[in-house]
């Protein structure tokens, strides 16, 4: 299965079947992992003030300051909110009508407000925005409002918006503010190229865009080849077969490259440039399922296709297989040489030549991607190895120095690299009672409580961040204080992680809950530092977590994995509902953990690998090694990208755990240690 099968933060199942003597679940699933939790926390906030002072006066004017019955006021706003998301404007406005003294107003004007955009005047829209300028939730509404004004193609209105639009990290408002100065005749090809990179999240405003810029002349022949070609890398059928039409080929001929590569290939190559595009992206879908079919395929036709696209072919093909860790990854790579690279290929290109040890091909394929993806701090890293290997001493420190200030995966091995290990920097000075009067007074963090004590934690998050703004080193310790405070961990641990010169690593890595987790690890032998760092990115010490699949709690531990690990400890009387106790969940988790280190050998990346993606997935990965393998370099090629990032987080927590719990420096390197093939001595430094 590929990275875009992996359901995000999900465990799918627990199999019946057992390995190591009945120790773990013979599964291909993922057992937990939840790196963003989906659901909010049961905050005990020390006071839930009434939300004051939003901006100006409350849509409707209220004769009481406050609810008569705040309760049934909450199961109202429920309702109105669900009403606006459902688009019902006259429930939505029925319900509205009902909460005139509601303690968040603008949200309740905003719910009225949001099912109707498309027909209300545009000057009920702006008395919005000038009601409650300067708030999160006005600043939502015009990122709709531009999002309207643009399928409207209405230029001038949406020109006058978007330098308002304080967040502007809208992908489509982005494509339509393109298309309003590709409206005026302006060139927007290089920018566009720039944006134009994930066809499966166009949607209307980038498609429309890309049909522009074919229409105008502005993107050739090549870009429009390019944009084919990555709609087939990422099984964007859409995407794929409108770049064909643009193309002047067959958009049902592309659609079946996609999605029946099979069919598309048994039709030959084609005669034109777009039609061997497409046989291309049929060879690479193809190369997915079956590599030995997919290299038949293109050496047959292989003597119509020019030079290039005989390379492009390999290319996909190799991507494919490097996906794969197929031992011919490498040399699929060798016969793609020539061939213009996408960001993936490039990335996976560079990953493969990592296990080869190929270090002049590390750096030349680093040195080829283009600056914003080579400055991301995992290239910076290994083109820094790739330097030192090559006896560039001076050179790779310099890139190491770029990055070892960073409290990463990378920068920490980067600071390694520089002769220092991981340290907790000295504490800073606690805020002071006025610092927390302050941030006890911000509106947006009044507005934030209120939300995540009605369990709306994406609302809350996003009042949570708002309030943030423009605000200094002291003033984000002190506001991380108070989400301590208000037991909202994990706003606490990305609240502090903001700073730059004053730390508080009491903020970043908490460790609740101690009572239970501390027994628990000793009586297992458990790595209590590795424990933490597992739940910290599992779910953010969000208590009551939960997954689109039903993982659940601070270890987001699945129905099934609870029921299976319950057994094999004999906790009899397991029901699905404890897992949401606190202490059913960590005794279900830190057992589980136990398992999957014993079947890993005690190689704690590959277990943690195996907690995310699954027991299975992990042997198999491990199952490619002819060789022990360096531990950094095995995670970086994990196929699954939130696999890999999961891993990376959770090492790099552990070894901050672990400077934080012994109080002396931590090796993140030899936390990583050596990846042995199954069955050589995989014990951890």
């Amino acid at each position: 299965m590929f990275p875009s099968k992996l359901i995000t933060g999900a465990i799918l199942a627990a199999a019946s079947a057992l390995c190591l003597a009945g120790q773990v679940p013979d599964d291909d699933t993922p057992a937990a992992s939840a790196p963003v939790p989906a659901a909010p926390p049961q905050p005990a906030p020390s006071v839930v003030p009434p939300v004051a002072g939003e901006g100006a006066q409350p849509a409707v004017p209220s004769a009481t300051p406050q609810a008569i019955n705040p309760q049934a006021d909450d199961e109202t706003f429920l309702l109105l909110r669900e009403a606006a998301r459902q688009d019902d404007a006259a429930k939505a406005n029925a319900l509205a009508s009902r909460l005139p003294g509601y303690a968040i107003p603008s949200y309740v004007d905003y719910y009225r407000l949001k099912p109707r955009l498309r027909e209300a005047p545009q000057e009920e829209i702006r008395a919005f925005l000038r009601r409650w300028e300067g708030t999160a939730i006005a600043d939502r509404l015009r990122n709709d409002w531009l999002l309207e004004l643009g399928r409207r193609r209405d230029w001038p209105a949406f020109d006058r918006e978007l330098p308002l639009f304080v967040k502007n990290d809208d992908y489509q408002v982005r494509c339509y503010a393109l298309l309003s100065r590709l409206a005026k005749g302006e060139k927007v090809a290089r920018d566009a190229r720039a944006l134009l990179t994930m066809p499966s999240g166009y949607g209307e405003a980038c498609n429309a865009l890309l049909v522009q810029l074919a229409q105008t002349g502005q993107f050739t022949q090549a870009d429009l080849l390019t944009q084919l070609r990555l709609a087939g890398e990422m099984n964007a059928t859409g995407p794929a077969r409108r770049a064909a039409q643009l193309l002047g080929a067959s958009d049902t001929r592309a659609g079946q490259a996609v999605d029946l590569p099979a069919l598309a290939l048994a039709r030959g190559v084609g005669k034109t440039a777009a039609e061997h595009q497409i046989y291309l992206v049929a060879v690479g879908r193809m190369a997915r399922t079956s590599l030995k079919l997919a290299g038949l395929a293109l050496k047959k036709n292989g003597p119509k296709l020019s030079a290039e696209e005989r390379a492009i072919g390999w290319s996909n093909i190799a991507l494919a297989a490097s996906i794969a860790l197929s031992p011919e990854a490498w040399d699929d790579w060798k016969k793609a040489a020539g061939a213009p690279l996408s960001a993936e290929q490039l990335q996976w290109k560079t990953r493969i030549a990592l296990r080869q040890g190929d270090w002049k091909a590390v750096r030349a394929t680093i040195e080829a991607m283009p600056a914003p993806q080579r400055d991301d701090p995992a290239w910076v890293y290994w083109r820094g190895r790739a330097l030192l290997a090559q006896g560039e001493r001076e050179d790779a420190q310099d890139l190491f120095r770029r990055i070892a200030d960073q409290n990463s995966f990378y920068g920490q091995l980067a600071m390694e690299e520089l002769g220092q290990q991981v340290t907790i920097p000295p504490a800073a000075r606690p805020p002071t009672p006025a610092e927390m009067a302050q941030v006890a007074a911000n509106p947006d963090f009044q507005r934030a409580l209120k939300f995540y004590a009605m369990r709306l934690r994406f609302e809350g998050t996003r009042e949570w961040n708002w309030g943030l703004r423009g605000y200094n080193e002291r003033q984000l310790l002190a506001a991380a204080e108070f989400a301590r405070k208000n037991n909202i961990l994990d706003r606490m641990i990305n609240t502090s992680e903001r700073t730059r010169t004053e730390f508080d690593y009491t903020q970043r890595f908490p460790d609740p809950h101690d009572d239970i987790m501390h027994p628990t690890a000793q009586g297992l032998g458990l790595d209590k530092a590795w424990a933490y760092g597992l739940i910290r990115q599992e779910s953010r010490f969000v208590s009551d977590a939960q997954s689109g699949v039903g993982a659940s709690g601070l270890m987001q531990v699945m129905p099934s994995t609870g029921k299976w690990v319950a057994a094999k400890i004999g906790l009899t009387e397991f029901v699905h509902g404890m897992l949401n106790d606190l202490k059913t969940n960590i005794t279900l988790g830190a057992n589980y953990m136990s398992m999957v280190l014993a079947n890993a050998e005690g190689s704690q990346v590959l277990a943690t690998a195996a907690y995310n993606a699954g027991p299975g997935r992990a042997r198999a990965w491990r199952g490619t090694l002819a060789a022990p393998m360096e531990g950094a370099i095995f995670v970086e090629t994990i196929p699954f990208s939130e696999t890999r990032n999961y891993v990376r987080n959770v090492m790099s927590n552990a070894t901050n755990y672990a400077a934080l719990f012994d109080k002396r420096p931590q090796s993140l390197k030899a936390r990583l240690g050596t990846i042995t093939p199954r069955g050589q001595n995989n014990l951890l430094p």
